[in-house]
């Protein structure tokens, strides 16, 4: 199985696909956060191809297109392009095809799009989308246009039904915005119930003004992607560093207490000690502690902090 690392998985703008996905069956759309409703459309389509001894892979779409639209970023990304092909690659899937949302795509009508990139550059045997996936211009192509297309151009169409938050179907569908919704709360519960796993962001360490070590508490600080709208807070966390998972607690925020400055990510990992600046974290957000604050002096933070360890040890144990 190939890696998001390795360069056949992750393809941009391929003008034909390289031969170990041709003839492959594609779940298409565009897969914020790989979320519980996305795997059942992914899961699908591997069924679909394993069923036909066809390859499967993703096709996704960036930068995404509301940011495109707005001319600016103004979504929220859950998983930017190499934590989404981390996130497709652990599904199994043998690639990832991404087509770049530009005025040149985005003028496509949705047969055309249907005949110039489905059949001529991709040439798909099948495709497999959720309920609410609309593509060419003005939203114009829908599942049931889908479904017509694949007839007549001689492709197989399934399109896999809404799944809902909760067993019973009586809440919303799960979807990206939801997700996005939670984290701006702080729930990081509830969009783990969405995803389907805990949130996690990756970043590399960086140097940083160390104040947490002369306060008792080194941090690793990571920058998130600049569209990040976690609600600044206190989070209980489970760190992959160097292979191994560690136990933490997070701060992310603008230190109100010092400079409140940009945004950073400050991480302290239970039961460790050594130097991690230049190497890669992947942070998992378990449980929300509370909301940043201003405190009056370093010895009233630091009292604090030491509440905060303890309720992110209960929290993950």
């Amino acid at each position: 199985m190939l890696t998001p690392l390795e360069p056949a998985f992750t393809l941009i703008d391929p003008p034909v696909l390289p031969p170990h996905l041709r003839g492959c069956v594609v779940a298409i759309g565009n897969f914020d956060g790989v979320h519980r409703g996305h795997r059942a459309v992914i899961e699908r389509a591997q069924a679909v191809a394993r069923a036909h001894d066809r390859p499967c892979a993703v096709v996704s779409f960036e930068p995404h297109p509301a940011d495109f639209f707005a001319r600016k970023p103004v979504i929220f990304r859950l998983t930017p392009l190499g934590d989404k092909a981390q996130a497709l690659a652990r599904l199994g899937v043998q690639g990832l095809i991404v087509l770049t949302f530009d005025a040149r795509l985005a003028a496509l009508s949705a047969e055309e799009f249907v005949e110039q990139v489905l059949m001529r550059q991709l040439g798909v045997a099948g495709v497999v989308a959720g309920y609410d996936f609309h593509f060419g211009k003005a939203r114009q192509g829908t599942p049931d246009f889908l479904e017509e297309a694949g007839r007549r151009h001689g492709f197989g169409v399934e399109i896999v039904a809404r799944i809902a938050e909760d067993a019973e179907g009586s809440l919303d569908a799960v979807s990206s915005t939801a997700t996005r919704a939670a984290l701006a709360e702080g729930d990081v519960a509830r969009a783990a119930m969405l995803l389907g796993h805990f949130w996690s962001v990756s970043g590399i360490v960086e140097h940083g003004k160390k104040l947490g070590r002369t306060l008792g508490f080194p941090t690793a600080n990571l920058r998130l992607d600049p569209s990040c709208g976690l609600l600044p807070g206190i989070y209980a966390v489970r760190v992959v560093a160097r292979g191994v998972t560690f136990g933490g607690v997070a701060s992310f925020g603008r230190r109100p207490t010092f400079d409140n400055g940009a945004l950073l990510l400050e991480v302290m990992l239970f039961d460790f000690s050594g130097d991690l600046y230049g190497e890669t974290l992947t942070v998992a957000f378990v449980g929300f502690i509370r909301a940043e604050a201003k405190f009056a002096s370093a010895e009233a933070l630091v009292a604090q902090m030491q509440q905060d360890v303890r309720a992110a040890r209960a929290l993950l144990a």
